[in-house]
């Protein structure tokens, strides 16, 4: 429908409350006077193309998720309907009590925003000639329809991996060079899946779906095409991607915080195809990626402003940071081998369900394995925050944290201290601009406040409460000399 319109299908429908007929002027009117106008989201309420019947599902953030038979059919699937026991930000509620949400509703809303970007960059009033010539695509609607239904399935299964608590200690309980992201593709290739994918019209290709739901970096065995990696990017892109603003929107209002709030609708608004940009600043590729227009870019950067506040707030709260560790700590003394395994029967057996009831039974029996730390989760008796990096002692040295929980761990023990560590990029994300006079330019040459984003550094050392004040004193008098480098050391 043209822009502004607020029918779903370009035509008025029968609600609860009678008949709708279109007004003269565009909109809808029903038998208590004009339906509420969504002219907010103008590019929003087109057709989603669906085959079969519709399924509406209600969500806080986007109002309604809408599926079609086969959609619904993926969402009923073992692997999909596990992600309702999987907490999206882990133990986070034990800090934000709201923070209860899964990772099944946020696959609901990432295949909503996926839907919509698509929708608006590939409508041919926003594409240039240029696009339209290297990516095919777009110019047979056979293959736009094919795609766009790919991207849904796609968005619909890009977390499907998760181990149970989501991100809390993937890099330490998973044999290496897995992920959640291998995980993800071993699932759209499993048979159930493909049963599903083969019953589409037209069938969907399981390695399509791999492709786009995890992107180039996820899955370097295989060949993108540029139209494919553009897709991966509107699910997992660093920039805009629908994974990341659903998230923040998402996690934000479950948190009860404002941080992650931003303007989503003119971003995806004014997200385009673009070619790279012509300047020596910033990005050089060769190849059209998802870029924005100029009136768009104070969006990005509020979406990346909004992003650091949920990091600094949120996802580095010490609280939140050290239960993730006490649960680590206890998994790999309850898990096989000290590992989820890889193999899908039985990795998809396990939830956070299964995990917090052997949390509370070992908390109880002074028998069972991993007892201290299910007591520090269950009893809330979890090791406290004896040390934050700060900017002068980083100054000092970058590695500050990591020497303090040397000299900690030689005086006291290592096992009475946690040293948290995450080295945090904060070079803002490189895309084309298309500015007013239709340059196209590099962010980080368009925008100042993408080229500046503040770090978000992570350095804690946390601290067992029984030699808690010892510690405590031993920093205040070790500290400046412990944070020396060692060659100081040696020069003194």
């Amino acid at each position: 429908p043209p822009s502004g319109s607020n029918s779903i299908s370009g035509r008025c429908r029968a609600t609860v409350r009678g008949p709708m007929q279109e007004l003269p002027g565009g909109g809808c009117a029903g038998p208590r006077g004009p339906a509420k106008s969504n002219i907010s989201r103008p590019a929003y309420r087109r057709s989603l193309n669906m085959a079969g019947g519709a399924h509406e599902i209600r969500d806080p953030i986007h109002v309604f998720v809408r599926l079609d038979d086969a959609e619904r059919e993926v969402l009923d699937s073992a692997p999909l309907q596990r992600l309702r026991h999987i907490h999206q930000l882990a133990l986070t509620y034990l800090v934000y009590p709201g923070a209860t949400h899964k990772r099944f509703e946020h696959s609901l809303g990432v295949m909503e925003l996926a839907s919509r970007v698509f929708d608006v960059v590939t409508n041919p009033a926003n594409l240039s000639d240029e696009i339209r010539k290297l990516l095919k695509p777009l110019t047979i609607p056979d293959e736009l329809r094919y795609w766009r239904r790919v991207l849904r399935m796609a968005a619909l299964c890009h977390d499907a991996g998760h181990l149970p608590f989501s991100h809390a200690g993937e890099r330490d309980l998973l044999p290496p060079d897995w992920d959640h992201e291998r995980l993800t593709r071993l699932i759209i290739s499993s048979e159930e899946m493909k049963q599903i994918w083969e019953s589409v019209t037209p069938p969907l290709r399981a390695q399509d779906i791999e492709k786009v739901a995890v992107g180039p970096r996820k899955a370097k065995n295989l060949h993108f095409s540029d139209w494919e990696a553009i897709l991966a990017d509107i699910i997992v892109g660093d920039a805009f991607g629908a994974d990341r603003i659903d998230y923040l929107l998402r996690d934000s209002y479950h948190a009860g915080v404002a941080y992650g709030r931003f303007d989503h609708y003119r971003l995806i608004d004014t997200l385009r195809i673009l070619m790279p940009p012509q300047s020596d600043v910033g990005n050089s590729s060769s190849e059209p990626s998802l870029g924005v227009e100029e009136g768009g870019i104070q969006s990005v950067e509020a979406l990346m402003i909004a992003r650091y506040f949920m990091y600094s707030q949120v996802y580095f709260h010490r609280t939140r940071r050290i239960y993730d560790i006490h649960l680590t700590d206890y998994l790999k003394e309850w898990l096989d081998d000290g590992l989820f395994p890889t193999a899908l029967d039985k990795f998809l057996a396990i939830t956070d369900i299964e995990v917090i009831a052997s949390l509370r039974d070992a908390a109880r029996d002074s028998n069972s394995n991993g007892q201290q730390h299910a007591q520090r989760i269950i009893r809330r008796e979890h090791f406290k925050r004896l040390y934050s990096a700060n900017p002068s002692d980083r100054r000092v040295n970058l590695e500050s944290g990591r020497a303090l929980a040397e000299g900690l761990g030689a005086e006291f023990g290592n096992e009475n201290f946690r040293h948290d560590h995450l080295a945090h990029q904060s070079d803002g994300p490189d895309f084309p601009v298309r500015t007013h006079d239709d340059i196209t330019l590099s962010s980080l040459a368009v925008s100042e406040a993408l080229k500046h984003l503040p770090p978000i550094p992570l350095d804690y050392i946390f601290v067992d409460r029984t030699v808690e004040q010892k510690a405590k004193k031993w920093l205040e008098e070790n500290r400046h000399n412990a944070i020396k480098p060692k060659k100081e050391h040696i020069d003194e």
